[in-house]
């Protein structure tokens, strides 16, 4: 479904990704792990077209959508992202925030969005909170609602960056639980995190990355269990 080759980005003289080459099938969820600064969340924003590459092509359902000339706006509405910060808008209620990306873009009614979208609200433990603003609600749930947000786009593909970093530890777990459903229903997911616990658990391949360049990949029980490189395992020493 998806496929980078040879993927380079800097910025200035700081090489960011050297040569990333990565393929993601539909239904499967990717966790990348590595050290802040290794280029996970830079990988994630050039697949989201969010920052251009450098050098390479990001395939994705056959397109080659790195292409300069391209129009990103249609792909981006099929690849959704959903960052560290909520960044929710404080004078929207968590409804109108879900609803402005289909309203302008998509240039759907408020009438015809409301079902499908309280039936998000509603999966994941919501339903109660529609109308409350952001500073009405915990991180947890405005997480959960910035998750909601991207999904209410309809998307091909999820991209998650570091979401639990910025929540306090028992928070954390409500927002893992939206990933479990979501990759429980075949969502096809990359993710970008620091819980190698949920990574372990959850994932299907997990990505090590280190100083812009995938070192180690394969199921959890190797990468995790069994590394093979001596810099994932110096890494996974100090996560432990």
């Amino acid at each position: 479904m998806l496929r980078l080759e040879a993927v380079n980005k800097s910025f200035g003289a700081n090489k960011v990704l050297d040569g990333i080459d990565l393929e993601v099938a539909k239904g499967e969820m990717v966790c990348l792990i590595g050290a802040s600064g290794s280029g996970k969340s830079t990988l994630l924003r050039c697949v989201n077209l969010l920052e251009p590459i450098d050098d390479g092509t990001i395939w994705f359902d056959g397109q080659d959508i790195a292409d300069p000339d391209l129009d990103p706006q249609p792909i981006r509405q099929r690849i959704g992202i959903v960052f560290q910060s909520f960044n929710l808008f404080p004078h929207m209620t968590a409804m109108e925030n879900v609803m402005l990306a289909p309203r302008r873009i998509k240039r759907l009614s408020r009438a015809s969005l409301h079902a499908s979208i309280s039936t998000l609200f509603d999966r994941f433990g919501l339903s109660d909170r529609m109308g409350h603003y952001p500073d009405q609600l915990s991180g947890g749930q405005q997480q959960r609602v910035a998750i909601i947000r991207a999904l209410a786009m309809q998307p091909e593909i999820m991209l998650f960056d570091e979401i639990t970093s910025a929540l306090d530890p028992e928070l954390v777990a409500e927002v893992l639980d939206v990933l479990r459903a979501l990759h429980s229903e075949g969502m096809t997911m990359i993710m970008a995190t620091h819980e190698i616990g949920f990574a372990r658990e959850l994932s299907d391949r997990i990505c090590f990355l280190d100083g812009g360049r995938i070192l180690e990949q394969g199921p959890p029980s190797k990468v995790i269990d069994d590394p093979q490189e001596a810099r994932t395992r110096a890494f996974l020493s100090r996560v432990f």
